[in-house]
């Protein structure tokens, strides 16, 4: 399996206006990061990134205080952070497929920028052929449909876990997620009703596309799903938010995160993940590691580290 890094320019959507030039559009520059083998790829995308409390990243109850020095020595201070957001493509042959498909227009200002990463890698949304859903929080999902409330990705068939749109298409689901969430619930909801009749469904172990097996991994969400993707005689791991950052889930995997939504779930997953992935040295692509997102876990004496791509 090859591995190569390189810096992406995207072109902005805003522009300034130059007497006789005409516009000039700013450029954006990001990190990106490619796996390939046998005439497949896997590349990661920026869809930007978020702006989240500090209070997110541990659930309630967790001595907070007790973790700082892990996040000062990762330099996160402060009292909000900014985890990247990285998508995942894989190119194999005539099929153009995106694990997720960002924030969209409608979340956050700081993300929605995935059609700028499309057209930095030569591709357009008509250009997408499948999108498989790790899970259906709006960072994931809500770059489903433009501001008009059209699809995006026009020619794409959808795939998704049958229990996570089981709890998303579920109307109760607004009543029992609690406040915090609930336009989650709502958002969700909204859109993938709106692709209803292009939607597959799939199960723990199934082969969703040639090469590519859904890994149940629920916590983070009910029905959240991880991808292992074979690349030549290896395998890399797409492993959405079921691993949500790159120090506290590494360091400390056992600690409940505040991002997930059954928080007990959440560690048993995490865990598990994280011994798989180390003890295979198998290459990893987490959703909200640092951008380009592509590293591998090692074990140490008393927790995990990340290690980033070079």
């Amino acid at each position: 399996m090859k591995i190569t890094r390189r810096t992406l320019l995207g072109t902005g959507s805003a522009g300034l206006l130059t007497a006789g030039l005409g516009p000039i559009l700013p450029t954006r520059a990001w990190a990106n990061a490619r796996l390939e083998a046998d005439g497949r790829s896997l590349d990661t995308l920026s869809d930007g990134n978020l702006v989240l409390p500090m209070g997110f990243l541990t659930a309630e109850g967790v001595d907070a205080a007790a973790l700082r020095p892990i996040l000062e020595k990762h330099g996160v201070t402060g009292d909000s952070y900014t985890p990247d957001c990285n998508v995942t493509l894989l190119r194999d042959g005539d099929r153009v497929v995106l694990f997720d498909v960002g924030s969209g227009p409608d979340f956050m200002p700081s993300a929605g920028k995935l059609t700028e990463a499309l057209d930095a890698v030569d591709l357009t949304p008509d250009d997408v052929t499948h999108v498989v859903f790790t899970h259906a929080h709006p960072d994931h999902l809500w770059g489903l449909l433009d501001e008009f409330d059209d699809p995006i990705f026009p020619e794409a068939s959808y795939m998704i876990g049958r229990s996570e749109w089981d709890y998303w298409i579920d109307p109760e689901t607004v009543d029992t997620i609690g406040e915090a969430r609930a336009s989650f619930a709502v958002g969700a909801q909204r859109r993938l009703e709106a692709v209803e009749d292009r939607i597959e469904f799939f199960d723990d172990g199934a082969e969703i596309l040639p090469g590519v097996a859904a890994r149940a991994t629920f916590g983070h969400t009910p029905g959240h799903m991880a991808f292992e993707v074979a690349l030549g005689g290896e395998s890399a791991m797409i492993v959405g938010d079921a691993i949500g950052n790159h120090h506290i889930a590494f360091e400390r995997p056992e600690i409940a995160s505040g991002a997930d939504q059954d928080a007990e779930k959440g560690i048993a997953t995490r865990v598990a993940l994280l011994d798989q992935i180390a003890a295979a040295k198998m290459p990893m692509i987490g959703f909200h590691l640092p951008t380009p997102g592509i590293g591998r876990a090692e074990k140490t004496d008393d927790g995990y580290r990340f290690v980033a791509v070079e």
